[in-house]
């Protein structure tokens, strides 16, 4: 009996010396992170960049990175560049972040069948047109819209909401017309008002940050904005032109807030003039993908990831959080957690699968046309292809 124990124990501890020989005979996964603006945008990019370096520390893997892969930026480099050059270092995972990129990295997948391709913001394989080397992943800033409108309307004292919009497409309407809803449930609700005398206008710049001579600047459509007499500013761009605003504004004297976008430490651009930041979280996310890749496990899919609702700071679970800003009140912050709350009971309620809170009838898109009949619920899907902004709502549909 003693040798049998001898025996067992001599293979359990040679078993356990090989563990971690294995382990440092493995060569860690090298990803790419392909980013439409800089790495220290205080917006999008910077949000993607972090959830890359999110990765590195949970996975021990090597993130290889090209900033600023845009018309102004990098005119002569095209995303085909960018990859063969990430191929070349190793990369066997590359993730493209930007709507921009959907052509080209559809393109460049069917070039490097071996490596896999995630185009965040995406829908080619929603609707069958990503080669089956590509996947889609986005959050569901749906959520984040609902909120940060809520926000602005229980604050707002002239009854008047600016948005800064990018560029018109799909995404950017569904977004703006969530903050719009939001908006109005709050305005309405809690501020007990006539939801709609409500003014509600969006400015599209034309892309996703400023490109001086090719889009508006958004430092200028911010304060005519404020000149106009709109108090609460919401962006819905890249980076921070609307919160350095209202912060600057504020120093002058006036009684102006703004909400910026994408990044969790947006807010501290002005923290004064900040109601709260909807912040997309990619670590959490990234992680698994690239897991999958590495174990060799990655199928190709179609997410679209929802906040997780116990709690929207919670950086190592959500994909979609909230900041409050320092701007609020006491009983707007006390207002807005009840909403958060509302909005977590309808999306954790079975029953509401597949559907948005307040994205619900009547409701019609901006021409009249009848989105929804009264009581009728729309799928996510039909928000997710939202074709117009919806009636109420003062700025363009399409370019």
């Amino acid at each position: 009996m003693k040798r049998i124990v001898a025996v067992m124990v001599v293979v359990l501890l040679a078993a356990l010396a090989v563990v971690p020989a294995l382990s440092q005979d493995e060569e860690p996964i090298t990803f790419g992170m392909i980013l439409v603006g800089p790495q220290n945008d205080r917006g999008w990019s910077q949000a993607h960049f972090e959830g890359g370096e999110y990765v590195e520390e949970a996975l021990g893997a090597e993130m290889l990175v090209f900033e600023s892969l845009n018309p102004a930026d990098a005119p002569e480099t095209s995303l085909r560049d960018v990859v063969q050059e990430m191929v070349d270092e190793g990369a066997s995972l590359i993730f493209t972040t930007s709507d921009d990129f959907k052509a080209e990295t559809h393109e460049v997948a069917s070039e490097f069948p071996d490596t896999t391709f995630i185009h965040v913001s995406g829908d080619g394989v929603l609707t069958g047109d990503a080669p089956e080397n590509t996947g889609n992943v986005m959050g569901q800033m749906v959520w984040g819209k609902l909120i940060d409108g809520c926000a602005a309307a229980l604050m707002t004292e002239t009854g008047q909401i600016g948005y800064l919009g990018p560029l018109i497409n799909n995404e950017t309407r569904r977004l703006v017309a969530s903050t719009y809803l939001g908006a109005r449930y709050c305005y309405e609700n809690y501020r007990e008002m006539d939801a709609d005398e409500l003014q509600f206008r969006v400015t599209w710049i034309g892309f996703w940050f400023n490109i001086p001579g090719v889009t508006l600047d958004p430092t200028e459509e911010s304060n005519t904005f404020f000149d106009s007499g709109f108090d609460i500013l919401i962006s819905g761009i890249d980076t921070t032109e609307a919160i350095v605003t209202a912060g600057q504004r504020r120093d002058g004297g006036e009684d102006v807030f703004a909400i910026p976008y994408d990044f969790e430490d947006a807010c501290a651009e002005a923290p004064e003039a900040c109601l709260g930041t909807p912040y997309f979280n990619w670590g959490p996310s990234y992680t698994d993908l690239v897991s999958s890749v590495a174990d060799d496990t990655w199928e190709q899919d179609w997410e679209w990831l929802a906040p997780f609702w116990e709690d929207l700071s919670n950086n190592d679970e959500t994909a979609i959080g909230f900041v409050f800003g320092e701007g609020l009140t006491e009983e707007a912050a006390t207002d807005l957690q009840d909403f958060v709350d509302f909005l977590a009971e309808y999306a954790l309620d079975d029953a509401n699968e597949g559907t948005f809170a307040l994205w619900e009838g009547p409701l019609n898109l901006q021409d009249g046309t009848v989105l929804a009949e009264d009581g009728e619920t729309i799928d996510e899907l039909d928000v997710w292809y939202l074709e117009q902004l919806l009636e109420g709502m003062e700025g363009a549909s399409t370019n």
